[in-house]
């Protein structure tokens, strides 16, 4: 879920300073075919991004069901979610020109929403574990 939903933040901004629908579906389109420039041979791909991309966020997600606390589990993965961004994008992705293109503040939102989403999803499943283990 929060690999899916958390472009929400870029998209957006496509939406509202592009021009339009059509906008933001060709910029959804172009940041997923630019992750696909990660791996060999280094081309952009629709397909190759959005596989590479569901292998980052499960890697991403893994780490963050590991080390994120139970106490204010949302504001922590929001801010583990900027960190990874800022890896991601500002330090990894700036060696690749089709990712140093995209707008960089949009996709750090979209990894703070990563991040939030996640710790959500996972904070309501633990919650409705504990319910469960604690049902008669």
């Amino acid at each position: 879920m929060a690999a899916t939903f958390s472009g929400a933040p870029s998209t957006l901004h496509a939406l509202l300073t592009k021009g339009g629908f059509r906008s933001a579906i060709d910029y959804v389109y172009d940041a997923t075919s630019a992750v696909g420039t990660l791996v060999p041979p280094g081309r952009p791909g629709f397909m190759r991004g959005a596989i590479v991309h569901a292998g980052i966020s499960a890697a991403c997600g893994e780490a963050l069901a590991r080390t994120l606390p139970q106490r204010h589990a949302v504001a922590w993965g929001s801010a583990a979610g900027l960190a990874i961004g800022v890896i991601n994008l500002g330090i990894i992705g700036r060696r690749f020109p089709a990712i140093r293109a995209l707008p960089l503040i949009p996709g750090l939102a979209d990894n703070v929403a990563f991040g939030a989403l996640f710790a959500l999803v996972a904070d309501r499943r633990l919650r409705g574990t504990a319910a469960a283990d604690a049902a008669p």
